[in-house]
C-alpha cells in the first residue's frame, strides 16, 4: 500500500465526508462535524489533530445535554470514515470517549453546603416539565419489563434488555432532574443592568471574520449548543459574563485566541 502523504486540511476533510453521507445521515451529522472542525480549525493539517485533543473535545460538550452521547458518536463515525479512508495513520474515533460525570460531594462528611446549580426560569420550568413526563413514563416500562421477562429465554431476550435499559435511564434522569431542582438558583434577569449576565440573549461579533453570533447564556444544566444556548462556565461564557456591550473578550481554543465583541445584549 502506498502511503498517503497528501497534506489534507480537517475543512478538506470534512466536506469529503459529508458529501459521502446519504441525504438523510448528512442533515443530521453535518452541523455536528462542522463544529467539531470549527473547534481545530479548518485549515488544520489533518495529520496535526494529536489523540489528546481529540479525547479533550469532548469536555467542552455538556454532559447534561440529552444528545450528548448521539453527538459524540456523529464526530466519532466521522473520525472512524477518516481512518478507513487512511487518511489518518491513528485512530482518532477510540480517543473521543464520553466523560464522565463529577462524582457528588457528601455534604454530611465534608459539613459543607450542597453547591447551588444556577437556572433559568425557563429552564426550571422545562426541567419540571420533564420530570412529571419521565414520571408517567415510569410505570409504562416497568409494564413492558413484566411483560418482556414472562419470556422464560433470558438468553435472548432483546425486548427485556431494552425496556430494562430504558427503566435505566429513566430512573438515572428522574435523579438528575430532582437534584438539579434541589439545589436550583433561579438566575434573575436583571433588566437595569448593563452587563451580560446568565439568562440573556446576545450577539457576538468575532473580530477577524466579521461572523455574527447568537447565543443565549444559560446554566450549566441547560446548556445545548445546537440551539445556542451556552453555559455561562462555559470559555466563552465565562469571557462574557460581567461585560457591557462593546466589549472586546478573547477566548483561547486550540486554534489560538479567538476575539468577540459584543455586539448586542437582548432581553
Amino acid at each position: 500500500m502506498v502511503e498517503n502523504t497528501i497534506k489534507q486540511t480537517l475543512g478538506d476533510v470534512v466536506t469529503g465526508y459529508v458529501a459521502y453521507l446519504a441525504p438523510e445521515a448528512k442533515e443530521a451529522a453535518q452541523p455536528e462535524v462542522f463544529r467539531f472542525v470549527r473547534w481545530f480549525g479548518w485549515d488544520r493539517e489533518l495529520a496535526e489533530l494529536s489523540p489528546n485533543e481529540v479525547a479533550s473535545y469532548a469536555e467542552r460538550l455538556s454532559l447534561s445535554d440529552s444528545d450528548y452521547i448521539k453527538k459524540l458518536d456523529m464526530v466519532r463515525a466521522f473520525l472512524t470514515w477518516v481512518k478507513n479512508k487512511n487518511l489518518s495513520k491513528v485512530n482518532l474515533a477510540v480517543h473521543l470517549k464520553p466523560k464522565k460525570a463529577r462524582p457528588k460531594t457528601n455534604s454530611k462528611a465534608g459539613g459543607t453546603q450542597p453547591e447551588t446549580v444556577q437556572v433559568t426560569s425557563e429552564g426550571y420550568i422545562k426541567l419540571k416539565e420533564e420530570l412529571e413526563e419521565l414520571k408517567l413514563r415510569r410505570p409504562q416500562v416497568i409494564e413492558e419489563i413484566t411483560k418482556a421477562a414472562a419470556d422464560k429465554d433470558f438468553r435472548e431476550n432483546a425486548p427485556l434488555e431494552a425496556a430494562r435499559e430504558q427503566h435505566g435511564l429513566i430512573e438515572g434522569r428522574i435523579r438528575e432532574i430532582e437534584a438539579t431542582l434541589k439545589a436550583a438558583e433561579i438566575v434573575i434577569n436583571r433588566k437595569n443592568s448593563l452587563k451580560v449576565c446568565v439568562g440573556d440573549n446576545i450577539i457576538l461579533l468575532e473580530v477577524a471574520t466579521g461572523e455574527e453570533m447568537y447565543f443565549k447564556i444559560v446554566g450549566p444544566r441547560e446548556t445545548d449548543p445546537s440551539k445556542g444556548k451556552i453555559s455561562g462556565i462555559s470559555p466563552v461564557g465565562k469571557a462574557v459574563v460581567g461585560k457591557v456591550e462593546g466589549t472586546v473578550v478573547e477566548v483561547t481554543a486550540p486554534i489560538g485566541k479567538i476575539c468577540y465583541q459584543i455586539k448586542q445584549i437582548k432581553r
